[in-house]
């Protein structure tokens, strides 16, 4: 009898473990089922709720003013866009930089505003987080600054640059995530993601082709268009695919003999066409462009720096 009790638990057993398996997997995939239903539900709720900021930003289109218009998409200051107080629309607040958010600067000058609550964590730069090879640290890296931004009361964070590490003389290098376009790709995600969870806006730059700063502004880049895509792109592409960065700032090189910022190529068909980024785009500080081209190639605020009246300039008056 105790023979036939042995021989009868081993299948027993593998039963009850093969019941256990299926029980298991039933349970993952129902979790997997509900996760996916979840996904599904936010989803919608928020193209509905883009839908209706659509509409309401189409009202307010019909009733505002050329004038106010135009003062929506240029600087009006050294860090800052004007208010349109009769419609309830706030300032925006810009603010350096990838490793800490700068000390605060008078409105129309670069003198300090002598604030005495304005100091920020000295961030490690952004090489020191990709020599890590570390999402987690990248996330530590984003989380910091976006907190520190948010409670500066700042909208956009004018960070993480990603400029390619192609010429090791470059001065910049030090605030970028390396040479590697695969080991960028995969760091500034969880950086912006990680940002912009404090409710303020990531600023992934400078798109595109950004890799020296010796005559950043005369320099006319003209990669061909496999080196484009697979070296100097990638990183743009993840922010914007992967991490849905609000914000990319544009560099002050040509491309193919015109600024990168009124692209058709840069901007209209890849940025906003191929990966269809919905953001801002807005330049580094006194680029030189065309502002009719740029305006009809993508271009969505011109940042100035040393200017008297910024409305007489960006109004051409």
């Amino acid at each position: 009898m105790k023979t036939a009790v042995k021989y009868f638990s081993v299948p027993f057993v593998i039963l009850s473990l093969c019941a256990c398996e299926v029980s298991t997997h039933k349970q993952q995939t129902d979790e997997s089922s509900k996760s996916a239903i979840t996904a599904q539900n936010q989803f919608e709720h928020k193209q509905r709720r883009l839908a209706q900021v659509e509409e309401n930003v189409e009202a307010l289109l019909s009733q505002m003013t050329l004038e106010e218009k135009i003062s929506r998409v240029h600087a009006s200051g050294k860090f800052h866009v004007s208010a349109i107080e009769r419609f309830g629309i706030p300032e925006l607040w810009l603010s350096d930089g990838p490793h800490g958010v700068r000390h605060q600067i008078e409105k129309f000058s670069w003198d300090s505003a002598g604030w005495t609550d304005d100091d920020s964590t000295y961030l490690p730069h952004l090489t020191s987080v990709a020599a890590s090879w570390d999402v987690e640290m990248a996330t530590l890296h984003g989380s910091v600054l976006g907190s520190e931004a948010r409670h500066r009361k700042k909208d956009i964070i004018l960070g993480p640059g990603v400029n390619l590490a192609r010429l090791p003389l470059y001065g910049r290098n030090f605030e970028y995530m390396g040479e590697d376009p695969f080991l960028a790709a995969k760091l500034v995600v969880p950086e912006v993601i990680a940002i912009q969870k404090n409710d303020v806006a990531a600023n992934v730059k400078h798109y595109a082709l950004n890799t020296q700063e010796l005559n950043r502004i005369g320099v006319n880049a003209k990669p061909d268009e496999r080196t484009l895509r697979e070296v100097y792109l990638p990183v743009f592409e993840a922010a914007v695919k992967e991490a849905n960065v609000y914000s990319i700032m544009g560099a002050y090189n040509q491309y193919y003999g015109t600024n990168v910022n009124q692209s058709k190529h840069l901007v209209m068909d890849i940025l906003k066409g191929e990966w269809g980024f919905d953001g801002v785009l807005l330049t580094d500080w006194n680029v030189d462009i065309n502002t009719y081209d740029a305006a009809m190639n993508g271009l969505d605020l011109e940042m100035g720096t040393n200017v008297d009246s910024y409305d007489d300039y960006f109004l051409a008056q």
